[in-house]
């Protein structure tokens, strides 16, 4: 979680939405980080984890993986719960662990509003680990919208 808030820092810093997320091998190693740049890019796709699977996906590719978009040995761990663009993104590209800080209350779709991510409906299941540091995921942003108020 460290990795993943020092990018939502530098989001931060731009301008963009502090959130971070950093995609997990296996083996521990960061295969795709990311964060949000939607206000950088102009994308408003440009989410920190969106980010983070098509970097890993395009690692694991160039790796000459045939399957490099199957991160379901891979955990996304990432400082804010997740919206349904995202949660329907990490289902699409299976991953198998998904580790959050701060819960969203407005906009939340692992927890809060919904449980995309373990839709029975739904192809893939993921294994959800939330809370983790959120204290200090939540203040970030805190800290980020008092200072645009």
């Amino acid at each position: 979680m460290d990795e993943a808030l020092s990018w939502a820092e530098d989001a931060g810093r731009r301008g963009d939405v502090p959130v971070g997320a950093v995609l997990l091998g296996p083996d521990g190693s960061v295969l795709g980080a990311g964060a949000n740049e939607r206000e950088l890019t102009g994308d408003p796709t440009a989410h920190a984890e969106v980010l983070a699977i098509r970097r890993a996906a395009a690692r694991l590719a160039a790796a000459g993986g045939s399957s490099g978009w199957r991160l379901e040995d891979c955990t996304l761990v990432v400082t804010l719960e997740p919206c349904t663009m995202c949660a329907g993104a990490i289902v699409a590209a299976r991953v198998g662990r998904l580790v959050f800080g701060a819960f969203d209350p407005k906009a939340g779709a692992v927890s809060s509003l919904w449980d995309v991510v373990r839709d029975p409906r739904l192809n893939h299941r993921v294994h959800v680990v939330p809370g983790v540091r959120a204290d200090a995921c939540a203040e970030l942003l805190r800290r980020f919208f008092d200072a645009r108020r």
